[in-house]
């Protein structure tokens, strides 16, 4: 069996490649809408044929791969008859097997964060996929989307902790860094649940974190209750070639810091910030081009439409907007600074002016 562990830097969230690579059969767990591409290059490249993207849950923080996959491999969307999503093509039970080749992952209902939760299991027992039900050394919140701490601390023991000790667990997210974990260091190390921690003291600590709702939250629990259809069925247009892009939900083209730093002359760096910040704390990237966002459309001409653009401000929110009036503008390579120049900062990206 091939297994690859993916990765989304922007949500943190992991997805999962498994295949029997004999009958050339795959199936992705929780695939990123902006990583859709990704996925497909990887398994056009390996050969393999994705049968289904199975979600283990409806996702708050971002929006689902699993439409755009359909449409570009025609795979089927898989995601519990509990989580009330329209479109499902294979609503999963307590129970149901997943196959793929002489493979199979064997779905657990784990509800607790979500009331649709599910836990996927592979058929020697040997892996499980727990979504944001179990996290390393965590579990997921249960404070909205009909989340219950109880239910949580249910699930987990009966259908979690009850798989073998050297079960290796893999979940939806991690934060810092940590890709996998095992049923028996989270049954005796996991602060929230493990050792001799009762259902009283979960709940007591789960409905006291406080935490904020996800950023995404209002865009991403709609576009995977419709299992990440985008409005009129947009399909993105196909990649540009002339750098390393990413496309995200809102329909931006992003380019990540380190690939721009190192080619800095492929592109006309745009910088829509205000005077004060151009000159300010955050400095500026070498070579770039002063058009405050309010003076792009009416200053579009000074720019050269023969060669790329990007466009940057403070964090990425206006920089992106800047990328739509250029569009309209007849700019056909445009791409939007990911994380803007707080990110860029944060990698040691080369600057000028500005102050550490």
């Amino acid at each position: 069996m091939l297994f690859r562990q993916l990765f989304d830097p922007q949500s943190g969230t992991y997805t999962y490649l498994l295949a029997d690579t004999d009958a050339g059969e795959a199936v992705l767990i929780d695939p990123v809408y902006e990583q859709a591409r990704r996925d497909s290059a990887l398994l056009n490249e390996l050969g393999l044929k994705l049968l289904y993207s199975i979600e283990t849950h409806v996702h708050a923080d971002h929006v689902t791969g699993g439409w755009l996959l359909r449409q570009g491999t025609g795979s089927a969307f898989c995601l519990s008859a509990a989580g009330g999503a329209e479109g499902v093509d294979r609503p999963l039970n307590n129970g149901d097997k997943i196959e793929f080749g002489s493979r199979y992952l064997t779905v657990r209902s784990t509800p607790g964060h979500t009331s649709g939760c599910i836990t996927l299991v592979l058929d020697t027992e040997k892996m499980a996929f727990t979504g944001d039900c179990l996290l390393i050394r965590g579990c997921g919140r249960t404070d909205f989307q009909g989340g219950d701490a109880g239910e949580m601390y249910q699930s987990i023991h009966t259908q979690i902790f009850t798989l073998p000790d050297d079960c290796l667990l893999y979940p939806g997210h991690d934060y810092r860094g940590l890709t996998t974990t095992s049923v028996g260091e989270e049954k005796a190390f996991n602060p929230r649940l493990g050792g001799q921690l009762s259902q009283s003291d979960f709940v007591g600590f789960m409905n006291n974190l406080g935490l904020d709702h996800p950023k995404k939250m209002a865009i991403a629990v709609p576009a995977n209750l419709k299992c990440g259809r985008p409005e009129n069925d947009d399909i993105p247009e196909d990649e540009p070639s002339w750098a390393n892009l990413t496309y995200t939900f809102a329909g931006i083209w992003e380019v990540q810091p380190h690939w721009l730093e190192e080619n800095l002359s492929a592109a006309q760096i745009l910088d829509v910030r205000e005077a004060d910040e151009f000159d300010g704390p955050l400095g500026r990237i070498p070579g770039a081009t002063l058009i405050p966002l309010g003076e792009v459309a009416e200053r579009a001409g000074e720019l050269d439409k023969s060669r790329p653009i990007v466009a940057v401000c403070r964090a990425g929110g206006r920089s992106a907007q800047a990328t739509v009036i250029l569009r309209k503008a007849g700019f056909s390579d445009v791409a939007n600074l990911a994380g803007g120049m707080l990110r860029w900062r944060a990698q040691n990206c080369a600057v000028e002016g500005g102050r550490d």
